[in-house]
């Protein structure tokens, strides 16, 4: 058989389909090579659906060497995106295998080796093929079953495969737990969006969405079926004729790799026939395999009428919300982790709040991601790593039963997304960074906690908006799959003008961090009483440079207008849903435009007149949603090109700095303080400021003391942590001096090789042993291998022969431990700590508390940042506490701890507690409480402690210890109330 040329078509279209549809977990991240050794896979054809409607489903089952009859274990189906196969997510499936999931990958109807046609996730096909594929996983005896032809599974695809597995949830009830990623809720808004009307305000990305019209999404549409619509297997197969000779052989060319779309050539030199008349075929079957290709008729339909008039008619939302779980969201009961890019203009931040929404009223646990990524840039390895483990540990807790100690923690129902950050404009502009941001929960979806939003006033006048014939030339601001792409490069959109006006504020006086949707009120009057609008919100800097974050636009269909512009008609605006830091001094810029190249627009030329809504009461405010949270380090993204030029120039500016260093060093000696053995670590004067004005450490001073163990307590954004990288040279201060051991504080200073640290996150690898990552970091310092003390900080860990699993597969408690193992390698003479109790189960802090406690009975000094007071009161014997930056007390525990009005009563003899209780009760405001460790008087506000002690000598009872006592958390909470 002669291999079938691959068509130019889909040459062209194969160059996008990596970036835009494959969808594998979000991102192309190779599994281990040792997962496969571990790994068995079976490929098989399962039949599906039945007369005109039957097709043949291409799978492969990957099956870990621990799934066995007597051991099942739960399953995985994994969904691939659009325009992809069952090889878009091997990788996934793999990893997920090594974790010991049987995992199903499989080729939809109408991509790669499966047959039939593609019916756009439709709950009579897609989703019935998918329950064919629970059948198939329920008959194995190496799967988990709940119950008779009901199977432990999970179910997780990006796009298009996204979609699927919130449909498949909603209609098979089997499925029980769901990661859906980049996806859709309403394919209707997706790709026939208007932002305007009231939006469900009380969640970040809320998104209003106009009933019944849109702008239609013109280049995203065409990408989409561009790329269904090339046949499958040629013309020939499209046809009925293609593979007519291999089925008389019982062979199938395009599964056997031949790819054949005809007969078999004759032998010798004779020409080639085909395999039926051409005569006899019909030619509306012929423009119909040209045109529709793999679609399904009424797709293709569907298609066709909204790319000729670019509006949306109740047959084609017919078929887009057939497709959509957002009529269906109310079914779904399964757990559900929704990943959403903060990159994409085809699938926007707003459909993933509109599911989160929808799922949650059910009482159904939802947890929210936010990525910097999405159908417009891909993400990071690190993010796709980090996303990875996340959907991996979402199934861990939610299908592995409670005894399975692999199961993990409970990863809660929280909100991730990127640290908002915007380095302003031009290029190099970035959205997203290196670390990530976690809130307790997605606000709103309790009902109880909306998301809180900051008001922005705005000015500018009235202006006309011309809308040229033809929509042409156009506004660009959005290039379908290279969204960020173009945005990084110009930092800015191409705007037309005379086709847009726009409203701005004043310069911030603070930074401002955007975390969804914003709302802004408008006001437009047209001659023809309907208006195509565009909203979006730039950042402008300081010298007038335009930034739009993600290349986000809103489009708007509005209709029901006045045509007067003395009166205009007033209109409530969603903008785009972004995650975006605008800086002080930076302007926020409200544009709308007539126009965008990437959107079916009017044909008729007319001036419509815009304002801000309420402009003669002084116009109206951007309300912005903004989030708190905890940041953390995590994968994030930027922009490979502005990082390689930063990259060079610091490198250069690094050489000269180290040349010029390395001459002053020469030169001057540096001074040691004298007492600098018995002071482990000295802060003096120590203040730390950021550009943007904040102050995260205020002239703190404070020693710590050979054998010391020191607590260093704050609530959050007190400054502990940036405290803690400042004394391992990590960042430097404004002002001030700290000293370890005498010698002054600097990055790369030989000092810091006595130090031991773990500090923001473990920096474990995870596909190394605990071991491997111990060994591999005691390697890095250069110091001998004797001189690790590797058994003890081995010992200390506590692992047993799971110090030998890759890391990947430990709880957070698990790599906690190794952390703090890392952190102990070479016996260091400070040791520092930040939360080293996070995720440790309390026997595991007990075993911590004495470590610590003995660690220090050497000689040596520990540092500890926690916000478990009682283990801090336990443990610790000093303590510092810190808030708002600056220190508000330090001291001895029993110093800081006796300073309120509690005491314990010691008596010579038990006999007379009785009358010693009686007498304390008896004097104003005290009561009195009998404990393990003896009578315990809250003397209260009216009654001193020599008062108290003056009562029970006059009464005639003996006292032999009469001293304060009071739990660090009361004094930390009085501390910080006070201050």
């Amino acid at each position: 058989m002669t291999p079938r040329p691959r068509s130019g078509a889909r040459v062209a279209l194969g160059v996008l389909l990596p970036l835009l549809f494959t969808g594998a977990l979000v991102g192309a991240v190779p599994a281990t090579a040792a997962a496969a050794e571990d790994v068995a896979t079976e490929d098989a054809l399962v039949p599906s659906g039945s007369g005109a409607d039957a097709v043949e489903l291409d799978t492969t089952l990957y099956r870990p060497a621990s799934a066995t009859s007597d051991a099942p274990a739960p399953a995985v189906v994994l969904a691939h995106g659009f325009g992809g196969s069952k090889q878009s997510v091997a990788d996934d499936a793999r990893d997920l295998a090594d974790r010991g999931y049987v995992v199903l990958t499989y080729s939809a109807r109408g991509f790669g080796a499966s047959t039939g046609q593609i019916g756009l996730d439709d709950p009579r096909y897609e989703v019935a093929d998918l329950s064919t594929l629970l059948d198939l996983l329920a008959e194995r005896d190496d799967v988990l079953l709940d119950g008779d032809g009901d199977p432990r599974v999970g179910v997780a695809g990006a796009s298009y495969g996204g979609a699927l597995s919130l449909l498949a949830a909603a209609y098979d009830d089997r499925v029980d737990a769901i990661a859906p990623q980049i996806t859709w809720n309403s394919l209707t808004a997706a790709l026939f969006p208007s932002q305007t009307g009231t939006a469900e305000d009380v969640t970040p990305a809320a998104t209003a969405q106009t009933t019944d019209t849109g702008v239609y999404k013109r280049l995203w549409a065409g990408l989409f079926f561009g790329v269904g619509s090339v046949p499958g297997g040629g013309l020939l197969d499209a046809l009925g004729g293609g593979g007519a000779a291999e089925a008389e052989d019982g062979e199938d060319g395009e599964r056997s790799g031949s790819g054949s779309g005809g007969a078999a050539p004759a032998s010798g030199n004779a020409a080639p026939t085909l395999p039926f008349d051409p005569a006899s075929v019909d030619p509306a079957v012929v423009e119909q395999a040209l045109t529709c290709g793999r679609f399904r008729a009424d797709i293709c339909a569907a298609y066709q009428s909204a790319a000729a008039s670019g509006t949306l008619t109740p047959e084609v939302a017919a078929v887009l919300d057939r497709s959509s779980p957002a009529a269906v969201l109310d079914r779904i009961t399964a757990p559900t982790l929704l990943v959403q890019g903060t990159e994409d203009s085809l699938f926007g931040l707003g459909q993933a709040d509109a599911n989160a929404r929808g799922i949650a009223a059910n009482g159904t646990d939802v947890k929210v991601v936010w990525y910097a990524g999405g159908h417009d840039s891909q993400a990071s390895e690190r993010e796709t790593a980090d996303l990875r483990d996340a959907v991996a540990g979402w199934f861990d807790w939610h299908l592995r039963d409670e005894g399975d100690p692999a199961r993990g923690e409970d990863p809660g129902t929280g909100f991730e997304f990127p640290a908002p950050t915007g380095l302003g404009s031009g290029l190099g502009s970035v959205q997203g960074g290196s670390q990530s941001v976690l809130a307790e929960a997605y606000p709103g979806l309790d009902g109880d906690r909306p998301v809180e939003r900051q008001s922005v006033a705005l000015g500018g006048s009235t202006q006309p908006v011309v809308t040229p014939a033809g929509g042409t030339p156009a506004a660009l601001t959005t290039v379908p799959g290279l969204g960020a792409l173009a945005s990084a490069l110009g930092g800015t959109a191409v705007e037309i003008p005379g086709q847009f006006a726009a409203f701005s504020s004043e310069p911030l006086d603070a930074a401002v961090e955007v975390v969804g949707a914003p709302t802004v009120g408008l006001a437009v009057a047209s001659p023809s009483g309907s208006a195509t609008l565009f909203a979006k919100l730039y950042d402008v800097g300081p010298d007038g440079a335009q930034t739009l974050p993600g290349g986000l636009v809103a489009p708007l269909a509005l209709t029901g207008l006045s045509a007067d512009p003395t009166a205009p008609t007033e209109v409530a605006v969603t903008l785009p849903a972004i995650v975006h830091r605008f800086e002080a001094g930076h302007t926020m810029r409200v544009v709308v435009s007539s126009t965008d190249q990437a959107f079916a627009l009017p044909a008729e030329a007319t001036v419509y007149s815009v304002a801000l809504a309420g402009a003669g009461n002084g116009g109206t405010a951007l309300a912005v949603p903004t989030v708190e949270g905890q940041t953390q380090a995590t994968g994030g993204s930027s922009r490979w090109w502005w990082l390689l030029g930063a990259v060079v120039a610091l490198g250069l500016l690094g050489w000269l700095a180290a040349v010029l260093w390395g001459r002053r060093a020469r030169r001057v000696t540096s001074a040691v303080e004298p007492d600098g053995e018995d002071v482990p670590l000295r802060f003096e004067g120590i203040t730390k400021a950021y550009k943007d004005g904040f102050v995260a450490v205020r002239d703190l001073s404070f020693e710590v003391r050979r054998g010391q163990v020191l607590g260093l307590l704050g609530p959050n954004g007190a400054g502990k942590t940036t405290s803690l990288r400042m004394l391992m040279g990590l960042i430097k201060p404004n002002s001030g001096r700290i000293t370890v051991f005498g010698h002054e504080v600097r990055p790369g200073a030989p000092v810091l090789s006595r130090l031991g640290s773990f500090v923001e996150g473990t920096g474990l690898q995870p596909h190394l042993s605990g071991r491997d990552n111990l060994r591999l970091y005691w390697a890095a310092t250069g110091r001998p291998a004797e001189d690790a003390h590797m058994e003890e900080a081995i010992e200390v860990a506590g692992l047993g022969a799971a110090l030998d699993r890759p890391v990947r597969r430990y709880s957070q408690g698990m790599r906690q431990r190794v952390a703090i193992a890392q952190a102990m390698l070479g016996l260091p003479d400070l040791l520092v700590l930040d939360e080293p109790t996070n995720g440790l189960d309390p026997p595991q802090i007990h075993a911590m508390r004495e470590v610590l406690r003995s660690y220090a009975a050497t000689g040596r000094t520990v540092i500890v940042s926690s916000h478990l007071l009682s283990e801090i009161e336990q443990t610790c014997t000093h303590v510092v506490v810190m808030t708002k930056g600056q220190k508000i007390a330090q001291g001895t525990v029993d110093e800081i701890v006796g300073a309120g009005g509690a005491v314990l009563v010691g008596l010579a003899d038990e006999a007379d507690t009785d009358r010693a209780a009686a007498v304390l009760t008896g004097l104003p405001g005290v009561t009195v409480e009998h404990t393990d460790d003896g009578l315990v008087a809250d003397l209260g506000p009216e009654t001193s402690r020599a008062t108290a002690l003056q009562a029970l000598v006059a009464a005639g009872v003996t006292v032999d210890q009469f001293t304060p006592r009071r739990r660090l958390e009361d004094a930390f909470l009085a501390l910080v109330g006070e201050s």
